[in-house]
């Protein structure tokens, strides 16, 4: 179990991103006064409301990035690439980057963010001490991601957490991804795919929770209780949608297992409802 310093400032790298955005809009005003904020290009809101950003490029610029981790207490990775966006490889050499100016910066720890991808088609729920069988590449990109953390991390005696977070309900492909004529597959019992999902409000105040606790595991699943199907989402939303029959290699459930995660928190973890997941989309839209 990693340990930290809790009372020093957080390197927040590519907080520009959703989640980070999600942070900033549902983290308490208080939490946030304590952040360092990371991002590759100037914006005009990079000062609003006296918000510390830092602006550099984390794999090109080491010095700023180190400069960023003095006085912090940890660094919580967001940044990293998704299939389309970018190379896969980024987020093993963002791991390791973050790794390295904790080392040199003297931080306590470091908090990658990686995927429940990382378990493939292994069948649930699904328990972070199980092997990983990723299906796909970016589920490869993020075992290779908390592999290449992990070691550097033993190598240099910097204690690192991997986030395995579930579905996002608003940035995944289904609520967030919701096109007219959108189509699901449905599997012989009549089910649509089901998921561990977790509201932006919800994930904002876990990772909150997860940044206070004085000690994480080495790999740590992030959802809400009970798995959600993604036609009750839309259907939630008042999204339409059509089935087809799911093809052969489709998978039915990813369920996480959370007794982990309940342990490193305050509050108990809730089951997720497909209204307060729209609703928490919603908010966070307006």
């Amino acid at each position: 179990m990693s340990t930290q310093d809790i009372t020093r400032p957080t390197l927040i790298l590519g907080a520009n991103g959703r989640i980070g955005q999600a942070l900033r809009h549902f983290a308490p005003e208080s939490w946030q006064e304590r952040l360092r904020l990371q991002r590759r290009s100037p914006a005009d809101d990079s000062t609003k409301n006296g918000a510390d950003w830092r602006v550099f490029a984390p794999l090109t610029d080491p010095e700023a990035l180190r400069a960023a981790a003095t006085g912090c207490g940890h660094i919580l990775c967001l940044a990293g690439s998704v299939p389309g966006r970018g190379d896969l490889e980024d987020n093993a050499r963002l791991a390791i980057a973050a790794v390295e100016a904790a080392a040199d910066a003297g931080c306590g720890r470091v908090i990658l963010t990686s995927s429940a991808a990382v378990y493939g088609r292994s069948s649930g729920p699904l328990r972070e001490d199980q092997p990983l069988r990723p299906a796909n590449a970016y589920g490869e990109a993020k075992v290779r991601m908390e592999e290449a953390g992990r070691m550097r991390a033993d190598a240099l005696g910097v204690a690192v957490c991997a986030l395995r977070i579930g579905n996002v309900a608003g940035f995944d492909a289904i609520l967030g991804g919701w096109k007219p004529g959108f189509t699901l597959d449905q599997f012989p019992d009549g089910t649509t795919p089901r998921r561990s999902y977790i509201g932006v409000q919800a994930l904002a105040q876990v990772i909150c929770d997860l940044m206070e606790a004085k000690r994480l595991p080495p790999a740590l699943n992030v959802a809400q209780l009970r798995p959600i199907e993604m036609g009750e989402l839309l259907t939630r939303a008042d999204l339409e949608f059509a089935t087809r029959p799911a093809p052969a290699d489709a998978i039915s459930d990813v369920t996480l297992d959370l007794t982990l995660l309940q342990s490193c928190l305050n509050t108990p973890v809730v089951p997720a409802c497909g209204i307060s997941l729209v609703a928490q989309w919603h908010g966070f839209c307006q």
